[in-house]
């Protein structure tokens, strides 16, 4: 099982925009674990996780992600692709 506490994958700036985070929430008044909780919450929210290479390397190819893509998914892609045109 994965280490919850780990920031390892996170990057510099990802780390720095949580910290502040916290610390605002912590001048509002609330606990410090909840600040840390809640900044990295806005932080997986604004950027999408941890940004740096690495881990199980089980991600889709395209071309099985566009496999997966429901029906209405593709018709979407394909008209906004035809009227960009």
């Amino acid at each position: 099982m994965p280490e919850r506490d780990n920031k390892r994958k996170y990057t510099d700036k990802q780390k720095r925009m949580a910290k502040h985070i916290e610390e605002s929430y912590e001048e509002k008044g609330v606990s410090k674990d909840e600040a840390e909780a809640r900044a990295w919450a806005t932080v997986n929210k604004e950027t999408g996780g941890g940004r740096r290479t690495g881990g199980s390397g089980q991600g889709m190819s395209k071309s099985e992600e566009h496999r997966r893509r429901s029906g209405a998914a593709k018709k979407g892609w394909a008209n906004r692709r035809r009227r960009s045109s």
